[in-house]
C-alpha cells in the first residue's frame, strides 16, 4: 500500500518560487515512476512533471524551463522546484506512484498578488 504526503504550497507572489515535497511510504521506492499533478477549481486534474526510477523527466509544455522534478531515493522522496510562478500556475498539488492507486491531500499553491 502506497502512501503519499505532499508538503510545501502556500501562497507566493507572480515571479516567485516555491518547493513540493512529496514522502512516499510503500513498495521500492526506486522503482516507481513519480508524477506531481495538479488541479485547478473547476478543471480537470492534469500531469505536471513526471521523473522515471532512472531519473529521466518529462514535463507539461506549460511549465517547461520553470519547473524541475527531482527525486531522492535514498529518502524516498519526490520534489518540485517551481520557479517564475504565474497566477494560472494556482491548483491544489498531488504527486502519484505508478505503483498503487493512492493519492495524497494534495498542497495548496496560490500565485496572486
Amino acid at each position: 500500500q502506497v502512501q503519499l504526503v505532499e508538503s510545501g504550497g502556500g501562497l507566493v507572489q507572480p515571479g516567485g518560487s516555491l518547493t513540493l515535497s512529496c514522502a512516499y511510504s510503500g513498495p521500492i521506492f526506486r522503482f516507481a515512476r513519480m508524477g506531481w499533478y495538479r488541479q485547478a477549481p473547476g478543471k480537470q486534474r492534469e500531469l505536471v512533471a513526471e521523473i522515471t526510477p532512472g531519473g529521466s523527466t518529462n514535463y507539461a509544455d506549460s511549465v517547461k524551463g520553470r519547473f524541475t522534478i527531482s527525486r531522492d531515493n535514498a529518502k524516498n522522496m519526490v520534489y518540485l522546484q517551481m520557479n517564475s510562478l504565474k497566477p494560472e500556475d494556482t491548483a491544489v498539488y498531488y504527486c502519484k506512484s505508478n505503483i498503487g492507486t493512492n493519492w495524497g491531500q494534495g498542497t495548496q499553491v496560490t500565485v496572486s498578488s
